[in-house]
């Protein structure tokens, strides 16, 4: 005789088995989603993980974004040559760090789970990694982290190009321009306090064949950068024909111009320029053709330092009949190990000077991201406009959460007074 469950204990049997079959394992692979935070000769992120990890200072840190409360189970993958080392995994989570939980990993190849822990709430968690003691010459390869749990909207660089996920999302300001022929572009850009991160570029005056703007490229450089691509399409600037090459016609003083690739090619020029964080640094840009089926690009920079504009660089870009297109600013971080590091910066005082010499002030601008984000490895990418100083700004990396919807449109108050520039003047 077959005994009946009670209704309610079919249930909950029901619900159990569901859950299990919706709890998956995750690989979270460290060359992708690590970086060294600290003691950075002592430890390398590379394609195998966490490597060459010798200094018990070095740090690595792994983010991982969580959806919704849950409790977490964690593996940590990887392989020791030699002897034994002893290691701490320290975690931190809306900024609530949780015990150090010390293991002890052994010659060969090893996972180690690590005890449960909680997500309260929706947000990046931080998983650090750091050695105590070691028998052999390192304190092994880390590979990996396998996440066990039923969170389908947990977002790190998975299916993902490591090298442009650990870089971040980078994010665009599209700006509204007149329906005028517009010849020239000016624009503003100040970094605020603790956003000189090494590795930025601060991207002001965008057209549809080039940018200009200020980077950050290390503790002692600064650069003012200004290039224009070429219409061939190559990675290779060797592989681009005479006929196509973009020209220099003239260049600043301290000006270097040459070629770039690897990002579309062209020509390129920088001034080495120590900028500063909370100055506003002001840009314009010139584009026409020069009715000979070419079109020239000039941009000027001008630094409050020295209260004049200087010219970075005029190129010509061959076949090519273009007055100034797509207005645009962006912001982002071309050093891979700094993408654990916010930085954000403000955009102001948009004006268009038409042809016909009439100044338009720029009142709109439209948010979007590039590839990274689109693909859901990373959602620390943020864009808006800041009431208090009339200006757009843009921010990204750093593994915060409070993303910007693509295609979000801002307005500010336009300004009254355009820029006073002597034309004439100009260098």
């Amino acid at each position: 005789m077959k005994t009946k469950l009670p209704f309610l204990l079919c249930i909950l049997i029901f619900v159990s088995q569901l859950s299990a079959q919706s709890v998956s394992k995750k690989e979270v692979r460290l060359s992708g989603n690590a970086y060294v935070t600290a003691h950075g000769a002592g430890a390398k992120i590379g394609r195998h993980g966490l490597e060459k990890w010798t200094d018990p200072k070095s740090e690595v840190k792994t983010y991982v974004y969580f959806s919704r409360p849950q409790t977490v189970r964690v593996t940590l993958n990887g392989t020791l040559d030699e002897g034994k080392s002893r290691i701490k995994v320290g975690i931190e989570h809306q900024g609530v760090h949780q015990k150090n939980q010390n293991i002890q990993l052994n010659a060969g190849e090893f996972s180690v789970e690590l005890k449960p822990f909680r997500i309260v709430e929706p947000g990046y968690v931080t998983i650090t990694l750091q050695g105590i003691s070691k028998t052999g010459g390192d304190f092994g390869v880390i590979g990996s982290l396998t996440i066990e749990n039923d969170d389908d909207r947990m977002v790190y660089v998975d299916d993902f190009a490591d090298y442009w996920g650990r870089r971040g999302p980078s994010v665009h300001l599209s700006y509204t321009m007149p329906e005028d022929t517009i010849e020239w572009f000016y624009n503003e850009i100040m970094v605020p306090q603790h956003n000189d991160v090494i590795g930025s570029y601060y991207m002001a005056n965008g057209f549809g064949e080039g940018y200009f703007g200020i980077q950050c490229n290390s503790e002692n450089e600064r650069r003012v950068l200004f290039s224009v691509w070429s219409p061939f399409e190559t990675e290779d600037p060797k592989l681009i024909p005479d006929s196509m090459k973009i020209v220099m016609l003239k260049k600043g003083k301290d000006v270097y111009t040459g070629e770039f690739g690897n990002e579309g090619s062209g020509g390129q020029s920088f001034l080495r320029y120590p900028w500063k964080i909370a100055n506003t640094y002001r840009f314009l840009t010139r584009v026409a053709p020069d009715n000979k089926g070419n079109t020239v690009y000039t941009s000027w920079f001008f630094a409050p330092e020295e209260n004049q504009w200087r010219l970075i660089a005029s190129f010509l870009r061959p076949k090519t009949d273009t007055y100034y297109k797509r207005a645009h600013s962006f912001l982002e971080n071309f050093i891979p190990g700094q993408g654990y590091l916010t930085r954000m910066v403000y955009f102001g005082n948009q004006w268009f000077r038409a042809k016909s010499g009439e100044w338009i002030p720029g009142k709109k601008a439209s948010f979007t991201y590039d590839a990274t984000a689109k693909a859901g490895a990373r959602i620390d990418y943020q864009g808006g406009y800041d009431p208090q100083s009339n200006r757009f700004f843009l921010k990204n990396c750093g593994f915060f959460h409070d993303s910007t919807e693509f295609q979000s449109r801002f307005h500010k108050t336009a300004g009254n007074q355009p820029p006073e520039i002597d034309f004439d003047g100009l260098p």
